[in-house]
């Protein structure tokens, strides 16, 4: 018991960081019908701005705030140079942000060298809890609460806010909303933003996970994060939720009893969703957006 409680932990811990991502791919694409995929790059360089920002103030906090300002500031950059010419073009869209994704990558071996950099977690989320013979690590729980309090957050906004209403008439009918006065491109532009952040957000919050920041993961999480779209549902905000914390969850019990199939359980995953469910396993026929 207590084995299995560790390792769902662990998994839920490994989830929330890939559903912060997958988060952003979902609000991107299940509201703007963008498919982006520069989101790695945006996640890499929130991990290193963050980061930067706080080993230079020493503050967590600020760290964070550092990669959420650094996140939104190339989202807005990229919507309006980037994305705006090919929207309606999923064909452009692929090619054009696959480039941008290896751009980005570069420049963070421009701007912090090519080597890798060591991250340490936080002094006050450093260490452990011991309950029994189960070992809670304390920024493990930290990103669990931190996924679970984004995730209410935007359910809530979404269905109950004015803005969330804004966002889904927009989507459901654009001309009509535009013909009630309501600026379409600037509220798909402030949701590409907030993607944007919660890409920089998960990437600051994974390198103390990881212990390691480099240029190179942002692809590497990207893929994990359009897992997590494929298998919750594309457009599904809810569906990323549950399928992020089924990929972790599977990652981390099979990287203890069958490791040699720890790297490919969540393309195993995948390709069974895609071969018996399309669709995804939560996708929402009427309501794309939650």
């Amino acid at each position: 018991m207590e084995l299995f409680v560790n390792l769902v932990i662990n998994g839920l811990a490994t989830g929330m960081l890939i559903f912060l991502l997958a988060a952003g791919l979902t609000l991107i694409f299940g509201l703007m019908d963008v498919l982006n995929f520069a989101h790695g790059g945006l996640f890499v360089w929130g991990a290193y701005a963050g980061i930067f920002t706080y080993m230079f103030t020493e503050s967590f906090l600020i760290g964070i705030v550092g990669a959420i300002v650094t996140g939104a500031l190339l989202g807005l950059i990229t919507e309006k140079l980037i994305i705006t010419p090919v929207y309606g073009n999923h064909i452009q869209q692929i090619l054009i942000t696959l480039g941008l994704m290896l751009v980005l990558q570069e420049m963070i071996k421009v701007a912090f060298g090519p080597n890798g950099v060591a991250v340490k977690t936080p002094s006050y989320f450093a260490g452990s809890w011991e309950i029994g013979d189960v070992i809670i690590i304390k920024y493990r729980l930290f990103i669990i609460i931190v996924g679970f309090i984004i995730f209410g957050i935007f359910q809530y906004m979404l269905k109950k806010t004015k803005v969330g209403l804004i966002v889904r008439a927009g989507v459901q009918d654009k001309e009509m909303a535009q013909a009630l006065g309501i600026n379409i491109k600037r509220v798909f532009l402030y949701v590409f933003m907030v993607g944007a952040a919660l890409a920089a957000l998960s990437g600051m919050l994974m390198a103390p996970y990881s212990g390691v920041i480099y240029a190179e993961m942002g692809m590497e999480y990207a893929i994990l994060g359009f897992i997590v779209v494929v298998i919750g549902g594309m457009g599904s905000f809810s569906g990323s939720l549950l399928a992020a914390i089924l990929v972790g969850l599977a990652g981390s019990f099979m990287a203890y009893y069958v490791p040699v199939l720890s790297l490919a359980v969540n393309m195993i995953l995948m390709a069974i969703v895609l071969i018996f469910r399309p669709q995804g396993l939560f996708a929402m026929r009427k309501e794309r957006s939650t």
